[in-house]
């Protein structure tokens, strides 16, 4: 490094935004996190030991897997060099690659590579990398906010740790807030700012567990309000309040936290509990879900789990879908509530989600089994002469409307598939299909 990148880098440093100049440099400043950097912890002793083998940093933004990477950058004796997937290309990698190589043929030194949003690179680029990573040219140190094992090459996954990075606790939260505004080298404590309790209490809580959006939001309010008569800057619950307006909520259509709470509203409907149905509603609606994806997952549990205990679930469900589409947000999410809440509190049976998945079964196993003779369709050219529809009894020619007669192919002869559960309406279902085949059975005898 020359002088005039040196000084680059301490000017870049100098005018960084407060959450990077407050990124921890040692692995004891580090806030959170003591699930896997607790002293007893394999990452703290791997960090402290310089023995980290390849590992990827799985978690939300602002948790610290930028922060972890570079704290390994200062306690190791390996050559750190960090790339962005969001940028890189194939061609650089083939340079950090080929550094490497010299490193290690000339001096014998480890070179770890950082790849931030690992997930971004394809499979191919992910691919590259897998032969240098499993001859121990880099040491890999991958960070993504998505699941590794659904975005990064299986292979690469194998041959490192995974490290789930959690949301950084309210307490943590507060004590960086404190740090920032009264740290004269890194924070803004040369602004004579200060803070009011009430103030960090707020920003702690609705960064949700963010730390880089808690830090941006003191830069914000000290930047920009006005000193008072004693000259200082205050931070008031006002202020705070003007700086993050909307709570943090984790949560990407195409994530993990979609498919969370999406399970999670749809248990809540199937376990009866709408109170919980209603707040996962919310959840997904305040962070932007697409009200129609909403609507379709309550039809589907209206028929899947609801089924014929209550046939009016799915008519309720379809018909709030349909409302929602033409009404929009923000009326649409008391319709959706509706619907999620009458499904929740509905009498539950799957009954009809079984009948087909092992009739769908059947089919597969057993192919196209014939169809008995007196089913087959009469009407058509020549099907009467082959004996089509011959012996057919029609139903509304019997009492009650009902005959027994072989429905199922003969080799499914006695199989049941839908079975009414006790539950809602289906209990008088299953009443009125025992009654029809008992006064069935009744009038056989009488007829015999």
């Amino acid at each position: 490094m020359d002088i005039f990148e040196y000084m680059r880098n301490t000017q870049m440093e100098k005018e960084a935004p407060l959450a990077a100049r407050m990124r921890p440099r040692t692995l004891d400043e580090v806030v959170g996190q003591e699930h896997i950097i607790g002293k007893d912890k394999l990452l703290y002793r791997a960090i402290k030991a310089d023995k980290v083998s390849s590992v990827i940093f799985y978690g939300p933004p602002g948790t610290g897997k930028t922060t972890l990477a570079k704290v390994i950058a200062n306690s190791t004796s390996a050559e750190f060099m960090q790339i962005n997937a969001t940028s890189a290309g194939k061609k650089d990698m083939e340079e950090v690659i080929s550094k490497a190589k010299d490193l290690q043929g000339m001096y014998g030194k480890k070179t770890i590579l950082f790849i931030d949003e690992i997930h971004r690179f394809n499979k191919s680029q992910q691919d590259y990398l897998l032969p240098f990573v499993e001859d121990g040219t880099v040491i890999l140190i991958g960070a993504t906010t998505e699941n590794p094992y659904f975005e990064v090459n299986g292979a690469l996954i194998s041959r490192s740790i995974v490290f789930e990075l959690k949301p950084i606790p309210v307490e943590a939260i507060k004590e960086l807030i404190r740090k920032a505004v009264y740290d004269v080298d890194r924070g803004m404590g040369i602004y004579q700012a200060e803070i009011e309790d009430e103030a960090v209490d707020f920003l702690a809580e609705l960064s949700g567990g963010d730390a880089r959006h808690a830090l941006n939001a003191v830069e914000l309010g000290v930047m920009t309000t006005t000193p008072g008569e004693d000259g200082k800057i205050h931070i008031t619950l006002e202020v705070a309040k003007e700086c993050i307006q909307k709570r943090v909520m984790r949560y990407d259509k195409t994530g993990d936290n979609h498919y969370d709470t999406i399970s999670a509203f749809i248990k809540s409907m199937r376990g009866s509990d709408p109170d919980a149905a209603v707040y996962y509603l919310a959840r997904m609606l305040y962070s932007g879900e697409e009200v129609a994806f909403v609507a379709r997952r309550i039809m589907i549990c209206a028929a899947e789990d609801v089924g014929n205990a209550d046939p009016q679930a799915l008519v309720v469900a379809t018909n709030a879908s349909l409302a929602v589409e033409r009404i929009g947000m923000p009326e649409a999410q008391i319709i959706l509530s509706q619907a999620a809440a009458y499904v929740a509190c509905a009498p539950k049976s799957n009954a009809s989600c079984v009948a087909i998945e092992e009739a769908m079964k059947t089919v597969e196993q057993t192919g196209n089994l014939p169809i008995p003779p007196h089913l087959q369709d009469a009407h058509y050219k020549g099907a009467a002469k082959l004996g089509h529809g011959t012996g057919y009894k029609y139903a509304h020619a019997y009492p009650n409307n009902y005959v027994e007669q072989q429905y199922l192919p003969y080799e499914l002869s006695g199989q049941e598939f839908y079975r009414p559960s006790g539950n809602g309406y289906e209990s008088k279902i299953r009443e009125h299909m025992k009654r029809l085949k008992q006064e069935a059975a009744l009038a056989d005898q009488n007829n015999s």
